[in-house]
C-alpha cells in the first residue's frame, strides 16, 4: 500500500477527511476530494453507505456553514440519525424526484447554490454524459462535496469521476464491516479492499442516541421529521431553485 504523502502528490485539490484513517491513507490528499464527483457503487439503493459518508458530510456542513442536499434518496431521511452524526437537522434538504432528468437537474441546482455545502444524489440510471455534467458543475463550484450513488453493475461503465468506490457490507462477520474497493483513484491502483469496521449496527447507535435525547416512538414518524426542519422539495414545484437558496 502506498503512503498518503505519495498519493497527495498526485492531486493538488482540496479534500475533507473521511474520518476513517485506513481509508484516508489510501485517498489522494488524505480524504474525499472537494469540487469533484465521487462515485459510490452499491449492491442496492438502500445499502448501508451512511457510516461511510456521514462524518465527512457533517464536517463539511459545519466548516462551510451550508445545507446538506439529499437528491432522490430511496427512503425519507431519518433526522435523529443525521443529528447523532452531527448534521444540523434544520439544514437538510430532501429533494424528491423519480425521473433521471429531474434528479440530475436538482443535483446541478444544489451544486450551484452557495448555501449548499454537500450533495448526496442517488442516480441509478445516470449516463456517462450526465455524470460529466455533474463533475463539471462540482468543479465550477470548487468547494462542494458531491457523492453520486449508483448500482454496482455500473462499475463496468466508463465514468468521469476521479474517485470510484464499490461499497459492500459484510454483516455476517462478528463486527459488521464495510468492504471498499477503490476502483478508480488518482494515483496507482489499489489491489486489496479497505475494510471499515462499523463497531455496532447503525440502528443500535441511533436507538441509543434517540433514547438519550428523549425522542418517543411517535416522534420518529415522518411528521416529526418535517417539524425538525427537514425541507422537502419536489421538482414539479416552480420555486424549487429559490427554496434551495433560502432553505439553509
Amino acid at each position: 500500500m502506498l503512503p498518503a504523502d505519495a498519493l497527495a502528490a498526485d492531486d493538488g485539490g482540496r479534500t475533507v477527511s473521511t474520518a476513517h484513517p485506513s481509508l484516508d491513507v489510501q485517498l489522494p490528499g488524505g480524504g474525499w476530494p472537494l469540487g469533484a464527483l465521487i462515485e459510490l457503487l452499491q449492491p442496492a439503493p438502500d445499502a448501508p453507505v451512511w457510516p461511510l459518508v456521514l462524518p465527512a458530510l457533517a464536517a463539511r456542513q459545519h466548516s462551510a456553514g451550508g445545507a446538506l442536499a439529499l437528491v432522490g434518496s430511496p427512503h425519507e431521511p431519518f433526522v435523529p440519525a443525521l443529528m447523532a452524526a452531527g448534521v444540523r437537522a434544520d439544514a437538510v434538504l430532501w429533494l424528491r424526484a423519480d425521473a433521471p432528468s429531474a434528479r440530475l437537474w436538482l443535483a446541478e441546482q444544489a451544486l450551484a447554490c452557495a448555501d449548499v455545502a454537500a450533495v448526496l444524489a442517488w442516480l441509478p440510471r445516470a449516463r456517462s454524459a450526465d455524470l460529466r455534467r455533474l463533475h463539471l458543475a462540482a468543479a465550477r463550484r470548487g468547494e462542494g462535496l458531491l457523492f453520486a450513488l449508483r448500482p454496482a453493475e455500473a462499475a463496468v461503465s466508463a465514468s468521469p469521476a476521479p474517485l470510484r468506490v464499490q461499497v459492500d457490507a459484510e454483516d455476517g462477520t462478528p463486527v459488521p464491516t464495510l468492504r471498499l474497493h477503490l476502483l478508480k483513484r488518482r494515483g496507482p491502483p489499489l489491489a486489496e479492499p479497505v475494510l471499515l469496521g462499523r463497531c455496532a449496527p447503525l440502528r443500535d447507535v441511533l436507538a441509543a442516541s434517540a433514547a438519550g435525547q428523549g425522542v418517543s416512538d411517535a416522534d420518529r414518524a415522518p411528521p416529526w421529521a418535517a417539524r425538525a426542519g427537514l425541507d422537502v422539495v419536489r421538482p414539479e414545484v416552480g420555486d424549487a431553485v429559490v427554496r434551495l437558496a433560502v432553505a439553509a
